[in-house]
């Protein structure tokens, strides 16, 4: 209206006028506005106006015209400054976030909360804690150190940097915590393994009264996710549900998710298909292929990847991580062949190592060893775990000249790799070479290489029980021992025969059966059982490695002589077993 009525701006209505643009995200307008500046002759080196334009362009992302303009400005002041490094850190420049913030120490120009709080984001995305830690020093000398902008980012910027105890110092420090900062400490919690500590702050901060937004509740789900923690997952499910958050697809996906690797399908299933068509978004469909892959319903994720289309989505990086997969663990060879040859038609994603390891898992597998080295020859400096994926495959089919050849290319690559000195050995068990388990056993000890214990374990009134193969040191080992041959004799009233061929040790058919009898698997599930005795409760175990022939028809039959159902997740997936099926079809 001014410039209909040849009213003629000055430097302060073009300064509000650039914030206004810079809000409703019209660049086009806001560069016609600094054309106008232009032509009535007013200075862009205003302060006013030039803290305005750097503000507007970095909220653009338009950085190479923020930097000209700031450039252009003789006296600089803070606020100037600091729009400059938000800027910056906001689309990835970290680096020349720091350099601005070095050229404003050495000029005199003092920082004040949010320029530290920013520029210490730029540290922690660059994980530069030495510069970090320099930063921290600066605020303490400023006297920033109450300050709540600048303490949330310093304790983000340790978790960043790997540094949890530092971190957890600076939230100490805290009188008060707000959402964000309780937020920030749970995050790095999560983002550096600490997943029970994080959950541990999640119910501190419930009981302080501090009320969860959608992303706190996503971060504590992903927690839950990754220790797959089926009862906690559940009651923040009905936080979520409280807060009215049911249909953020932040939480959505990350409760399909989190559902997925507990083993619960159906309930990840409940959950995404609850969520309305136009709240869904790429995350969602991928995290509900995931879990497809996770629960062995390979014809349902391939279903749901031939519909992303349909829901105007391109599939991702993810989406064929998660699709391969779910073939993988299903066994769909055509239906995996198809995919991959579409992600590499693809000009828009480049196929990575684990698009590849997905494929030579499917092939290798399938039995299709020869196909599978040819696809691995295909991609440029393959590393070891593409040739291990195809080692384990041998493992499968009991390859064992094939297993040399593989071992001695990952050898090639890394000299002193303990996974595959173990797998070449458990092909020459599972084949019966003796001579040659021998062999690689004394040169593992010379090596000092150990294989990893298999270990099971179940949670039971929040208390954590872990077994090993073979060990009856469990308080109540006596009772699980009776469990166990009470167990046997039933199941083998049904047909059960122990398969000694997954012994992987030179014993007696007699030593092999007993032996298969303390495996840490059905130790763990004669101890659910014991504990709970309540038929409409599901057994859930985890084991660190993957579950072997005999454990998983045992496990089955099991099922089906108690009534109960059972669930499983081993180093590969999860097994559902329900009167006497399991969800992989017997393909894992």
């Amino acid at each position: 209206m001014m410039v209909l009525e040849g009213v003629i701006a000055d430097e302060f209505t073009f300064s509000s006028v650039f914030k206004g643009f810079a809000d409703l995200g019209l660049l086009r307008e806001g560069r016609k506005a600094h054309g106008r500046l232009v032509v009535y002759g007013l200075e862009v080196s205003n302060l006013f106006v030039g803290s305005a334009l750097v503000d507007m362009y970095s909220k653009f992302g338009k950085m190479g015209d923020a930097r000209l303009v700031f450039d252009c400005i003789g006296e600089k002041d803070v606020v100037l400054v600091t729009a400059l490094i938000v800027g910056y850190t906001q689309h990835g420049e970290d680096g020349e976030a720091l350099e601005v913030f070095r050229d404003v120490v050495i000029e005199g120009i003092k920082p004040n909360e949010y320029t530290f709080s920013s520029v210490l984001i730029a540290c922690g995305n660059l994980a530069d804690m030495c510069i970090g830690k320099q930063i921290h020093s600066l605020i303490l000398k400023y006297g920033y150190d109450v300050a709540v902008a600048s303490r949330t980012s310093l304790l983000t910027m340790y978790s960043k940097c790997g540094l949890v105890d530092d971190c957890l110092k600076v939230f100490d420090r805290f009188s008060y915590a707000n959402l964000v900062t309780w937020t920030a400490v749970i995050m790095g919690l999560v983002q550096n393994g600490r997943e029970e500590s994080a959950l541990l702050m999640f119910r501190q901060m419930i009981h302080c009264a501090i009320s969860p937004n959608a992303f706190t509740l996503s971060t504590a789900l992903r927690a839950c996710s990754t220790l797959a923690m089926f009862v906690e997952g559940k009651q923040i499910h009905a936080l979520i549900m409280k807060y009215g958050y049911n249909t953020d697809r932040f939480t959505v996906a990350a409760l399909v998710d989190m559902y997925g690797k507990c083993g619960n399908t159906e309930m990840a299933i409940s959950v995404f298909s609850g969520l309305e068509l136009d709240k869904l978004d790429v995350v969602s469909v991928n995290s509900m292929i995931y879990s497809y892959a996770q629960g062995g319903y390979g014809i349902e994720a391939v279903r749901l990847y031939d519909q992303m289309q349909y829901f105007g989505f391109e599939p991702n990086d993810v989406t064929y991580v998660s699709v391969l997969s779910a073939c993988s663990n299903a066994g769909l060879l055509d239906e995996g062949r198809r995919i991959f040859s579409s992600l590499k038609s693809n000009v828009k994603i480049e196929p990575s190592r684990d698009h590849y390891a997905c494929m030579v898992d499917l092939l290798g597998r399938a039995g299709r060893l020869e196909e599978a080295e040819t696809l691995i020859t295909q991609v440029k400096n393959p590393d070891v775990v593409l040739w291990r994926t195809l080692l384990g495959a041998c493992k499968i089919h009991g390859e064992v000249g094939v297993g040399e050849r593989i071992t001695s290319k990952i050898l090639e690559i890394e000299p002193g790799d303990a996974g595959a000195h173990i797998l070449l050995t458990n092909i020459y068990a599972s084949t019966g070479h003796w001579n040659e388990v021998t062999k690689m056993k004394i040169i593992m000890k010379e090596m000092k290489l150990k294989k990893s214990p298999a270990m099971s374990w179940i949670e039971i009134d929040k208390n954590v029980h872990t077994f090993m193969a073979g060990d009856l040191s469990h308080p109540r080992a006596v009772e699980i021992d009776q469990e166990l041959e009470s167990l046997n004799e039933k199941i083998k009233v049904l047909g059960y025969l122990p398969d000694t061929s997954f012994v992987l040790q030179d014993l007696n058919e007699k030593e092999k059966e007993r032996s298969l009898n303390y495996h840490s698997e059905k130790l763990t599930i004669a101890f659910g059982l014991l504990s709970n005795r309540n038929k409409t409760t599901c057994i859930r175990i985890f084991k660190n490695l993957r579950v072997c022939g005999d454990c998983h028809t045992w496990i089955k039959f099991v099922s089906k002589v108690v009534g109960r159902e059972i669930i499983a997740r081993d180093a590969k997936r999860f097994h559902q077993f329900k009167d006497g099926l399991c969800s992989c079809g017997d393909y894992w």
